[in-house]
């Protein structure tokens, strides 16, 4: 099979080509010919020697795949020969062939592609356990997601839409807000002219119950002014820079805020199947209503992959980058 190679601290012009055996079916997984793979941040910061795959997870690039089902392993009762899905893979994603544990896939809806379908495992799973595995929302409640034109974040803006949750959001553009609000916030807030703080104090008096951040840096502090009590904080990536400003532990205190950190490639298989059996039951059904959809924001062929990671890295994507395969 082909699959994409990369030299570790390259940048994306190292990306390429390349050919190896196709994996082998072991008790319990399923083999997937790939149709197409998400590109994800986790992505380029594994080709950049910042993220390197949990231990005995394959070396190649890719969480996320959509494809047809080829093989399936001995104790597979609930895939066949021909399924169309989507999976969660801890690596492996950015090759035409990927075996995933069958417990880590998802049936692809009706009205969703086979390409658009690439993109939505890992924002979705991600926003899903963010909001409501780890966040607790429940209808009624409020919550701020920060880079809301993310991939994840769009995903996790038309989720809590589905499940009555107002929210608040921040990006950098008129564009990219607009989308926000096509996708269910009822505020919108541009990053670089207002304080996103000086805004919500104003606007939701009374707090957020839930934030959203990939951010970190100086937003910690701010997040905190703008929490309701008992609110929670959950911190998915750190493109504000490793280290956060001074806490404010008054804010934290007297909120009795709750600020964790969370990722999902490193939880184990137990975990990953549990949650993504709740959204296949609580979630999905999103897809056929056309409460949900894949927000899409490029599909380039594998020859292109190169520029697939220069897109995600330029910050100006609106929801997920696609590569296909053929």
């Amino acid at each position: 099979m082909q699959y994409i190679d990369f030299t570790s601290g390259e940048g994306p012009e190292g990306l390429v080509i390349k050919t190896r055996s196709i994996p082998t079916v072991k008790a319990g997984e399923i083999l997937i010919k790939v149709a197409a793979f998400g590109v994800n941040r986790a992505d380029t910061l594994q080709r950049q020697g910042k993220y390197p795959p949990p231990p005995g997870e394959s070396d190649i690039l890719g969480l996320e795949v959509s494809g047809e089902v080829v093989q399936v392993g001995d104790n597979v009762t609930q895939w066949h020969t021909g399924d169309r899905v989507c999976a969660l893979v801890a690596g492996g994603g950015y090759a035409e062939y990927v075996t995933v544990n069958a417990a880590h896939v998802i049936p692809i809806p009706q009205n969703v592609s086979l390409v658009d379908a690439a993109g939505l495992t890992e924002v979705y799973l991600t926003a899903w356990q963010a909001l409501f595995a780890i966040g607790g929302l429940k209808a009624s409640d409020k919550a701020l997601i920060h880079a809301g034109a993310s991939g994840v974040g769009l995903a996790a803006l038309q989720l809590c839409r589905y499940k009555g949750v107002e929210t608040a959001t921040t990006a950098s553009s008129t564009e990219k807000l607009n989308l926000c609000t096509e996708m269910g916030a009822s505020l919108t807030i541009n990053y670089r002219d207002e304080d996103f703080a000086a805004v919500l104090k104003e606007q939701w008096r009374g707090g957020v119950n839930f934030i959203l951040d990939f951010i970190g840096g100086d937003y910690l502090n701010r997040n905190l002014k703008v929490l309701a009590q008992d609110g929670k904080v959950v911190y998915l990536a750190m493109l504000g820079g490793r280290y956060a400003d001074q806490l404010d532990m008054a804010l934290l205190l007297a909120k009795r805020a709750t600020i964790e950190g969370s990722t999902l490639r490193n939880r184990t298989d137990e975990y990953k199947a549990s949650l993504i059996a709740d959204f296949i039951q609580k979630g999905l059904p999103g897809f056929a209503s056309g409460a949900l959809q894949v927000n899409v924001d490029t599909v380039l062929n594998v020859d292109a992959v190169a520029e697939a990671h220069r897109l995600l890295e330029s910050n100006q994507t609106k929801g997920k980058v696609i590569v296909r395969w053929g």
